[in-house]
């Protein structure tokens, strides 16, 4: 594995791909289709990644007890976050006196930016190759969830100084994610290796199937974003060939 201040500069990646997102919701709002290709370009390429490099790793490794065990908590916490995300949201949104700062939905982004940073660790545990290639590909998805939020954010009245600042937040709440992972992670046996590289392979599905395509499914699709997911999908699979 790299050393700590290497792999937090590729860890930093995500974080400028966040507020570029949301440079981007705050000069020109862009339209529905383009928020639909982003999604669906970021999924295929965090599908690819896992197709590519982090299945393949956890095969070669032939310890099924602990990949059975770690997918399975991989999915329920991940449907546990999920579940708790929504109710902190739902309360916020069903509050009587409500603030202009959405309160539900940062805490619910900070939770998911933090298991984010916590897989980019997962993918630096399996290899440097598998933790670069994870790195550019949740940057995609934190551009498209800075471009949506920002969005968001302005509708709720929030002024672009509050609006960029927020975002950086969250983008430094990926950043502890990812260290707090990477340093956890660095020196672990081969079986506890096994067994996170099984728990990250399921939280990464979840979020590709249940987050980045559901959400692009709220747009009224054309060919043009099918296409994207594919696209995302081959672009990866021939970088981790090559790379």
């Amino acid at each position: 594995m790299k050393s700590l201040f290497e792999v937090s500069i590729y860890a930093l990646i995500p974080v400028v791909s966040i507020v570029i997102g949301g440079i981007v919701g705050v000069v020109k709002k862009p339209s529905g289709a383009f928020n639909s290709t982003v999604l669906h370009f970021a999924a295929g390429v965090v599908f690819s990644v896992v197709a590519v490099e982090l299945l393949p790793d956890i095969m070669e490794r032939h310890s099924p007890v602990e990949v059975a065990i770690g997918f399975s908590l991989g999915v329920v916490t991940m449907l546990l976050v999920k579940y708790y995300s929504k109710k902190i949201e739902n309360k916020s949104e069903m509050a009587t006196v409500k603030s202009t700062l959405p309160v539900g939905l940062l805490v619910t982004l900070a939770i998911d930016l933090l298991v984010d940073g916590l897989l980019l660790g997962v993918g630096f545990a399996a290899g440097n190759k598998e933790g670069i290639l994870l790195s550019v590909a949740l940057a995609f998805e934190v551009f498209a969830l800075g471009l949506a939020v920002s969005l968001t954010f302005r509708k709720s009245g929030i002024s672009t100084r509050q609006n960029l600042g927020l975002l950086a937040i969250l983008g430094i709440t990926f950043f502890i994610g990812a260290l707090f992972g990477i340093s956890l992670l660095a020196n672990l046996s081969t079986e506890m290796l096994e067994f996170v590289l099984s728990f990250g392979l399921a939280a990464l599905l979840f979020l590709v199937i249940e987050e980045l395509l559901i959400e692009a499914h709220e747009e009224k699709e054309t060919l043009v974003q099918t296409t994207c997911f594919f696209v995302g999908f081959l672009l990866f699979l021939i970088i981790g060939m090559v790379a």
